[in-house]
């Protein structure tokens, strides 16, 4: 039915670009938008309510980069962000803004469809608005904070924290084998999987932004170990 589509979201400027796109997904059983500026992206992300959103960064008027921002000022919704910028600093940036991945033109149309699953299988695990129960599915506890990997919610001293997808797994998987080391090769693969080849950056980038939302715990820390990788580190 219609009405159990995932629904995708695609803000592109170049028609033909996002029609191709947007075929390889109704093929697949989405429901597809497109809009081709900033400002119609930010109207139909409230009117169509995606599951997520493919954004193209050189848009006219209001710049990927915007939507991206106007976007995660209200909802946790996964971002693919897609340019023909390739520069490390672009993808830095788009990062750190709230995107869950990034992908430089032209890319291939069936690797995009297979973020796009491997994202929504993800972030889809458990409605958005689910409370976290302890007894309920997988979570990790420690004092302050509850992350709860069934129904995808972070609870920190008595308050829900937004995190997209990638950033609760991450937290997820870290904070569920304390004071274990892991490369960034490692949680690359870990968390996203074969589909994704990008680089190590973008773990970094992640993990900073984890940080900002969690910060001041005298109890734990998701640490920096030196020339390896990262922990979550419980003090004692």
């Amino acid at each position: 039915m219609a009405a159990d589509k995932q629904k995708v979201l695609i803000v592109d400027d170049d028609e033909n670009i996002a029609e191709l796109i947007s075929l390889y997904l109704i093929k697949e059983c989405y429901e597809t938008s497109i809009v081709h500026d900033g400002e119609s992206a930010i109207r139909a992300f409230a009117s169509f309510q995606p599951n997520i959103v493919l954004l193209d960064l050189m848009l006219p008027g209001i710049d990927g980069y915007q939507v991206c921002r106007e976007i995660r000022k209200t909802s946790s919704c996964p971002i693919i962000m897609l340019s023909a910028k390739g520069e490390v600093f672009d993808k830095v940036l788009g990062l750190e803004l709230g995107a869950d991945d990034y992908m430089v033109k032209p890319f291939d149309s069936k690797e995009l469809v297979a973020r796009v699953k491997a994202i929504l299988r993800r972030s889809n695990a458990a409605p958005q608005e689910a409370q976290p129960r302890k007894e309920q599915g997988e979570f990790v506890e420690y004092p302050d904070l509850l992350i709860n990997l069934t129904n995808y919610s972070v609870t920190y001293m008595g308050r829900k924290v937004e995190m997209p997808p990638k950033e609760l797994e991450l937290l997820y998987f870290l904070a569920k084998s304390p004071n274990q080391v892991f490369t960034r090769e490692q949680l690359l693969d870990r968390i996203w999987g074969y589909e994704y080849i990008g680089d190590t950056r973008t773990v970094d980038v992640h993990v900073k932004r984890i940080r900002e939302k969690l910060e001041g715990n005298p109890n734990w820390a998701v640490s920096t170990v030196w020339g390896v990788g990262y922990k979550f580190e419980v003090r004692s």
